[in-house]
């Protein structure tokens, strides 16, 4: 009896650890990138800790500033602006080479409102991810490619 006690707690934890394990995928966090929806944003902010360290401050100091644009209170949308743009420019200078990371910082900049003053990089991040675009991660590179369809700055053609 014991020893079916002991097994079955195993085979309990070793699917709930199935089950709650995390997994970071790069097309579902594009996805976001355009759903305009605060609960698919809150979600990633979660799954984004199961991204590849090197990558995770970036992924959530980004979702952190595409949070404030979806809050109402003028207050938040500061707050969440501030912290994610903090957390994002850190791993950005941390890894400055890192194609995506200009492209996510482009992306922001390119909708971020004038008076914020985060719109310094456009043309600079347009530059690199042209120059870059093969380097990227295949989900990124479709990531690009779509978001230039609705750009102000990047066009299909680019790429």
């Amino acid at each position: 009896m014991k020893n079916i006690k002991t097994i079955l707690f195993f085979i309990l934890i070793a699917t709930g650890f199935e089950v709650f394990a995390q997994k970071f995928s790069r097309a579902e966090f594009y996805q976001a990138m355009n759903a305009h929806d605060l609960n698919k944003v809150n979600e990633l902010l979660t799954d984004v800790q199961a991204a590849p360290a090197k990558d995770r401050d970036a992924f959530e100091g980004f979702l952190l500033m595409v949070k404030a644009g979806l809050v109402k209170k003028p207050k938040e949308k500061l707050q969440y602006f501030k912290s994610g743009r903090i957390k994002f420019q850190t791993a950005f200078n941390a890894d400055s080479s890192n194609a995506e990371f200009h492209f996510l910082r482009l992306a922001i900049q390119e909708h971020a409102p004038k008076i914020i003053k985060y719109r310094d990089n456009l043309n600079a991040d347009r530059d690199y991810l042209k120059a870059h675009f093969k380097s990227l991660p295949l989900a990124t590179q479709q990531a690009v490619i779509d978001y230039s369809k609705s750009s102000k700055i990047l066009r299909p053609e680019d790429f």
